[in-house]
């Protein structure tokens, strides 16, 4: 069982995406219009868990068979869509920095929700100092409990979902995927 650990933020962050960048874009450029640094490590300040969050935006929806094919000749491991509709997600190979990749249609609601997170965050200094805050109570609380960090998160990530002009029926659609 791994140890859910909030650590300050780290300036290295921003470098360590470059390093994934690097090695995956040419692999997948063709299929992709761009790959994003989402996350919490993707927001100057913030505490994270230190792993680096990625989003691969496909061109189309038709392009995600052929990435995924793609990003298996680099290691990284087919997971399927984790509950999150419009989002693939990977298992990525040995080796640092740690990360967590993802493949997104440019439509796809997964997508849309770690975007207005970033960038939100990103322009909101304060909330995005009170979502570290609350990140590091919860992993002291639930150091070895993923959901229940998850679901401890949720209603702050929701507010700022509904300030980004998310709908109602997708605000409960991420509800019900963050509370299992």
């Amino acid at each position: 069982m791994r140890t859910i650990v909030v650590v300050d933020y780290d300036p290295g962050w921003p470098e360590a995406f470059e390093q994934v960048r690097e090695r995956v874009w040419p692999a997948i450029r063709d299929f992709a219009l761009a790959m994003e640094h989402v996350g919490s490590t993707s927001v100057t300040g913030l505490a994270a868990k230190p792993i680096i969050d990625i989003s691969i935006v496909a061109r189309e929806d038709a392009d995600v068979p052929e990435a995924i094919e793609r990003l298996k000749t680099l290691g990284y491991v087919h997971r399927g869509n984790l509950g999150i509709e419009g989002r693939e997600a990977f298992d990525s190979p040995d080796g640092p920095p740690e990360h967590h990749l993802y493949l997104c249609p440019p439509n796809s609601p997964g997508l849309a929700n770690h975007l207005a997170v970033r960038d939100y965050l990103r322009t909101h200094p304060r909330e995005a100092t009170e979502y570290g805050e609350l990140k590091k109570r919860l992993a002291r609380e639930f150091p070895y409990d993923i959901d229940n960090y998850i679901a401890g998160k949720t209603g702050m990530l929701l507010r700022i979902l509904r300030v980004a002009g998310f709908t109602a029926e997708k605000l409960e659609a991420i509800d019900r995927a963050n509370r299992k």
